[in-house]
């Protein structure tokens, strides 16, 4: 469907990107993966149309649709969340016009003999069918479905876009994407701003209704149950394998130790070679094995061990104080924002040495009760803490 050919890029005289080919066929699901810096966003960029290669090109069919959602994007303030999202169906307003001006102009004619007459009907027909295959009638449920399922609820379609957050307005964006349905997805960390409910729902709308998805995700399990085709990017190079991202993780660990035996064999093949040139040099009855040798040694095409992003934080904490059996005890804690109640009788203990996640929608107040369970903002009920 979509063909990268030989292509190239460069920025400023350092190599991205080294003559890399592949195809993104219909209904692939692909993981975009390789180190930072490796060139994933690059990429998505490039099959975008936003950024141009230094050689190469791709080739998409001029009937194939892609949409992308970039990581950082400038995003529109101006209106109600529902009438940003209904810019998503625009293409279909205009469709919808065009079929009304044939019907008017169908009703004025009377030649219906002619070519003229019956190519109209044709291209009729034909945006008709197009019409119908979009499910135009359905698009108002599926946009509520939609942002539902993204974290917003219906008090949340009528309020103006400038009230939510950064994360919430790309969450906007993403809304307008999916409901686009393009032929190709190019999806650059979609999770970021998504909380556990609205991810579940992404994996299960890319893998259910989505078409052809490529996706640049530091989410293992996400990626892990969106994505059935894994393309690392690494050293300039694709590693192109037909797996998800866990089975890819294997079948690369034994790919790299195969370069380092392979380079291994190489580095010792080089040095006696090297050894042999530099014992000879000067001797008359060598002259022609050194020569051959030196030819040899510089048509050898180096190997290269792919890198591996083995970075990691080294955090060192001082020895804690030993807390009481129950460093946190909360009885009918409640927090309220004028007539906004957040939460309300929250009643638990924590033990000591216990592990707790608090989880929730995004707005559910999860971040404000480690506030309240920190002091630094007031609350009603009664907690006890160790914390403070």
């Amino acid at each position: 469907m979509i063909s990268i050919n030989n292509l190239s890029v460069e920025f400023s005289a350092k190599s991205l990107f080294d003559n890399i080919s592949y195809v993104i066929n219909p209904r692939d699901k692909i993981a975009l993966v390789g180190k930072n810096g490796a060139g994933k966003s690059t990429m998505l960029k490039i099959i975008a149309g936003l950024q141009r290669p230094t050689s190469g090109s791709v080739a998409v069919p001029a009937d194939v649709t892609i949409g992308y959602l970039p990581q950082q994007m400038e995003v529109a303030d101006t209106t109600t969340v529902v009438d940003e999202v209904r810019k998503a169906f625009s293409h279909l307003q205009e469709m919808q016009a065009r079929l009304d001006h044939m019907n008017a102009e169908l009703a004025e004619r009377t030649d219906y003999d002619s070519d003229e007459y019956h190519q109209l009907i044709d291209r009729m027909t034909t945006l008709t069918e197009q019409l119908t295959m979009a499910n135009s009638d359905n698009c108002e449920a599926e946009m509520e479905k939609t942002l539902l399922g993204l974290g917003f609820v219906r008090s949340d379609f009528t309020r103006p876009t400038c009230e939510f957050s950064g994360g919430w307005r790309m969450r906007i964006e993403l809304a307008k994407l999916l409901l686009t349905r393009p032929d190709v997805l190019l999806l650059d960390e979609p999770t970021n701003h998504l909380d556990i409910e609205s991810i579940q729902w992404l994996e299960n709308f890319l893998m259910t209704k989505a078409k052809a998805v490529v996706l640049v995700s530091h989410d293992r399990a996400f990626i892990d149950n969106v994505t059935s085709r894994t393309i690392e990017i690494s050293l300039g190079k694709i590693y192109d394998y037909n797996v998800n991202y866990s089975h890819f993780v294997e079948l690369r660990k034994e790919r790299i130790e195969q370069q380092m035996r392979a380079y291994a064999n190489q580095q010792k093949q080089i040095a006696d070679t090297e050894e042999f040139i530099e014992r000879f040099r000067y001797k008359a009855t060598k002259a022609v094995q050194v020569q051959s040798r030196m030819k040899q040694l510089a048509k050898i095409e180096r190997i290269e061990v792919d890198e591996v992003d083995n970075s990691h934080l080294s955090l060192k904490f001082p020895p804690a104080p030993r807390s009481g059996d129950y460093p946190i005890i909360a009885d009918n804690v409640g927090k309220a924002y004028g007539d906004h109640q957040v939460f309300d009788h929250a009643t638990f203990t924590v033990k000591r040495g216990e592990k707790v996640a608090f989880v929730g929608k995004n707005g559910e107040g999860k971040s404000t009760l480690v506030k309240c369970i920190m002091g630094e903002i007031p609350f009603t009920g009664s907690l006890k803490s160790a914390i403070t």
